[in-house]
């Protein structure tokens, strides 16, 4: 059996999917609260005869916990999260988290986030303003107030270190596992008047991109070795019979 053909072939289906998650990260680049896509690659070891041959899977994707730089706007409806934390927002799909932190306010008071989903509060309610009472106040905590008074607070939600995150939308999150709000807000927060940026530094992703296409090429260089091999050898064995 030609193990080789097997192992080249897989290799160029992982670098294929790693190609792909490198091409969506830097397309979002510029989107705020984007976390990048990451591929967690695994060898699977086969046998062919009595030697042992590793394959290289496809690879399980997985989405990037790491914090964007902020980005400072100065407007009122914009925060951004400090620490692990994440906004909530109700969605046809469920509650999605997010750290997009852009939100706009409709002229029934209701807060929502750019896309036009309400933003939720620490009891998972959509957060409801006074449409008359000016821009917001927002405070470390979320507390939201307008002319001084109290009117709400966002929701600031921990998922678990475990947890299996699933993408919705862009920026958006779906948890395999319950959130629970946070309470401790000296690690964690809101900034107002700041936008979180995509953790994607697209030099060196460019730079992943040049790497996978180079190895893309040196291992159909030697797929194609390995197919001049079995040509050779069939038509040896062929004319030998």
């Amino acid at each position: 059996m030609q193990s080789g053909l097997y192992v080249t072939l897989s290799a160029q289906v992982a670098l294929d999917r790693r190609l792909t998650t490198i091409a969506a990260n830097i397309a979002n680049q510029s989107t705020p609260g984007y976390r990048a896509e990451e591929v967690d690659f695994k060898t699977l070891v086969s046998r062919a005869g009595d030697k042992p041959v590793a394959f290289v899977s496809q690879g399980d994707t997985f989405i990037s916990r790491r914090p964007g730089v902020p980005i400072k706007t100065d407007a009122p409806f914009d925060v951004a999260v400090q620490g692990d934390g994440w906004l909530a927002l109700q969605t046809p799909a469920g509650t999605v988290y997010t750290r997009d932190g852009r939100m706009r306010m409709l002229e029934s008071g209701a807060l929502q986030s750019i896309d036009g989903y309400p933003v939720l509060d620490a009891g998972n309610t959509p957060i409801l303003l006074d449409p008359d009472g000016g821009p917001p106040a927002i405070a470390r905590d979320g507390m939201i107030s307008q002319n001084g008074h109290q009117i709400g607070a966002i929701g600031l939600f921990s998922l678990d270190e475990t947890a299996k995150l699933k993408r919705y939308d862009n920026s958006g999150i779906i948890s395999d596992k319950p959130a629970t709000p946070v309470l401790d807000f000296t690690r964690n927060g809101i900034a107002q008047g700041y936008v979180e940026g995509a953790n994607v530094n697209p030099i060196l992703e460019i730079a992943k991109m040049i790497t996978i296409s180079r190895a893309f090429e040196s291992i159909s260089s030697a797929l194609t070795g390995s197919e001049s091999s079995l040509k050779d050898a069939i038509k040896t064995l062929g004319s030998s019979s």
